[in-house]
């Protein structure tokens, strides 16, 4: 038999294409194992910058220590730790403040692919925070033996991470107005509502052409009023539309961002003191015929010191002081001539008391509670005439011979008493005089804006939580010169009081815009 010739021999050419495929999948598992490393370091970085960003622009609320709490929340509320990447030889590493930078914009590009410019270090106008972590490299172990054994270049891998996030307070289902806050006291840094709960304020109707002071109020904006196309004020425009929103019960679905309203002339022509008179059981001009209306029902405590004129139940166009009921009072500096447009929160029951009361004070019923941060305001009284009214009206409805409370005010024995003579029903909801308003620095020369009337884009300082103490007046200008005595009952944001809280639709939402 003739032997094969050594060329002709083909034993062993399986193992050579076993090599080669070993070779080729080492290669792949090694690019591979690389690869998910980058992704694994990248992810635990950017993680970590998402949850920096967020915790500091959660501080950014236009408040002069904004970017100072900002900061401090960056670096003392996160704790985390990377797992992968070349630190320490590749053993876990503690994130610290050297680990980012930190930087402030006043405002974002509206294309995400165009690099942020408007950066900021007034702690007033900074709304977003953009972290950028330290590049470092994620470790490669294959690529760097095959370059060490190749005698190549190393291959880049730096990994590194950014978000940009920001937070604005959006406040819902308000009444559409603002007012310029006064200059801060002793070291508050800025005027906040928090320090100032119990304390009046006269708000005064600014101009259409003069800058505006502090008191002076105006409207936000009613083309931006997005209603309840179901609601009393749907199909409105201009003047009605801010009439009807401003009387009307909840009928408002649009939220105004803190970051910028667009603002109205208080004088607006058409916008009279009978719109916000509704809560107090007052009819007048446009709102006259609305008295039968369920939609602008007024508050379950109407007492304002005046009746109708003439006689008869409704107040209309004309009516007078009583001689046997008072309104609630005003901070004493205002008669006493220390204050104008902001009071101090002291004031005095003992007339109001005497008066409508006989001395009972239903603030110590047994049954009535209220939140701390409340206690003797005229926010407090309004509660415990609505409590005690209430409670006497079960009383006598399971027994009509239930013994009188004493007070001539709670035992209808008045010119006026709690509830509605004129609407045939009030609302169930004590918070009808409480408008929710935005506060606003007016003042340019103390990082505000300037306020003329008309203005676009104005941030917010705050919403204000603010009680109607009595009617609103007007003069006869045309337009008329509104002025509102209201009682300060604190920010309207966060979550809200407990027992007596006047609640409210306000967010504060903070996200990740890159």
């Amino acid at each position: 038999m003739a032997q094969r010739g050594i060329g002709r021999n083909e034993e062993g050419t399986t193992l050579v294409m076993i090599a080669l495929l070993l070779a080729l999948f080492c290669g792949l598992l090694a690019m591979t194992f690389d690869v998910g490393r980058i992704a694994v370091t990248q992810s635990e970085m950017q993680s970590y910058a998402d949850n920096v960003a967020l915790a500091a622009a959660a501080e950014l609320d236009g408040r002069p220590d904004a970017i100072t709490r900002a900061t401090n929340a960056a670096a003392a509320m996160i704790s985390d730790t990377r797992t992968y990447g070349d630190a320490a030889a590749g053993s876990a590493h503690t994130f610290t403040t050297g680990d980012y930078t930190l930087t402030f914009y006043s405002a974002l590009p509206g294309d995400d692919t165009t690099a942020p410019t408007a950066t900021t270090t007034d702690p007033k106008r900074a709304r977003y925070a953009r972290v950028q972590v330290t590049e470092i490299g994620a470790g490669f172990v294959f690529a760097r033996a095959f370059a060490l054994m190749s005698g190549q270049a190393q291959l880049d891998d730096d990994v590194s991470a950014e978000a940009i996030a920001g937070m604005t307070q959006y406040a819902c289902d308000i009444t559409p107005l603002m007012f310029c806050v006064p200059p801060p006291s002793g070291s508050e840094g800025i005027w906040q509502a928090n320090n100032h709960v119990g304390s009046q304020i006269l708000l005064r109707a600014g101009g259409n052409s003069a800058a505006w002071g502090p008191g002076d109020f105006g409207f936000l904006d009613p083309d931006d009023v997005l209603v309840d196309p179901k609601g009393p004020c749907a199909g409105l425009k201009g003047g009605q539309k801010i009439r009807c929103v401003i009387g009307a019960v909840g009928n408002v679905s649009q939220c105004f961002a803190q970051n910028g309203v667009d603002t109205e002339p208080g004088q607006k022509v058409g916008i009279e003191d009978g719109a916000f008179n509704v809560r107090f059981d007052i009819w007048t001009g446009n709102m006259k015929s609305r008295s039968n209306n369920a939609d602008f029902a007024p508050a379950p405590n109407v007492v304002k010191g005046i009746k109708p004129k003439g006689g008869g139940t409704c107040i209309n166009n004309n009516s007078e002081a009583t001689t046997d009921t008072l309104r609630l009072p005003n901070d004493s500096c205002f008669a006493a001539g220390t204050c104008t447009r902001y009071g101090d929160g002291t004031w005095s029951d003992t007339a109001y008391l005497s008066t409508n009361h006989n001395g009972v004070d239903p603030r110590n019923d047994v049954d009535f509670t209220i939140a701390s941060e409340f206690t003797g305001t005229r926010w407090e009284m309004y509660l415990a005439e609505i409590a005690l009214a209430n409670k006497q009206a079960a009383a006598l409805a399971a027994n009509p011979a239930a013994p009188p409370t004493g007070s001539p005010l709670i035992d209808r024995l008045l010119s006026e008493k709690v509830g509605p003579s004129c609407a045939p029903a009030p609302t169930s909801n004590a918070a009808r005089r409480v408008i929710y308003v935005a506060a606003i620095n007016c003042d340019p020369d103390n990082g505000g804006t300037a306020i003329n009337g008309r203005e676009e884009g104005v941030p917010v300082q705050e919403f204000v939580k603010m009680f109607l103490t009595e009617p609103v007046s007007s003069n006869a200008s045309s337009p008329p010169t509104l002025s509102i005595r209201a009682e300060v009952l604190g920010s309207a944001g966060g979550a809200g009081g407990g027992a007596g809280s006047p609640g409210g639709v306000f967010r504060d939402v903070v996200q990740l815009y890159r």
